[in-house]
């Protein structure tokens, strides 16, 4: 039998972000930022000069980052194949991915959770963090 699998979308990422314990939502020129403890893991960026697009050389408007725990797991997601993710030499050893908002499309509401959950354990609390983990582990039978 075919089942859908609902792409994600950035009414998505609000919601999903907003889920995260002791999230905040800002906006800065319109655009959302996500924080937990006044710390940043998540944000639409406003146009960057380090971020042009390869087809018509203007500078990205459509651009998110997401911080990931440590550089390697950054080289993981960049070799991906579906070439969603992607940096620029800003981000060069900084612990972040960007994705551009159309290539919320590729992944789906499940993996959008993940790489949301991903970056807010990067910046929560130590102990907000354990319990919220302990919180998602399979009850034992």
């Amino acid at each position: 039998m075919w089942q859908s699998v609902a792409v994600a979308t950035m009414a998505d990422l609000d919601q999903l972000a907003l889920a995260m314990p002791q999230t905040v939502r800002e906006e800065a020129g319109g655009r959302p930022r996500y924080l937990v403890h006044g710390k940043l893991y998540c944000c639409h960026r406003g146009r960057r000069p380090d971020a042009v697009d390869p087809d018509t050389g203007e500078r990205m408007d459509d651009v998110l980052m997401f911080r990931v725990a440590d550089v390697g797991v950054k080289e993981l997601l960049l070799a991906d194949d579906r070439g969603v993710f992607f940096t620029t030499p800003h981000f060069d050893g900084y612990p972040a991915v960007l994705m551009r908002i159309g290539d919320l499309a590729r992944i789906d509401r499940e993996e959008l959770a993940d790489t949301i959950a991903e970056a807010w354990l990067t910046r929560a609390q130590k102990r907000v963090a354990r319990a919220w983990l302990e919180q998602q582990a399979p009850a034992e039978e």
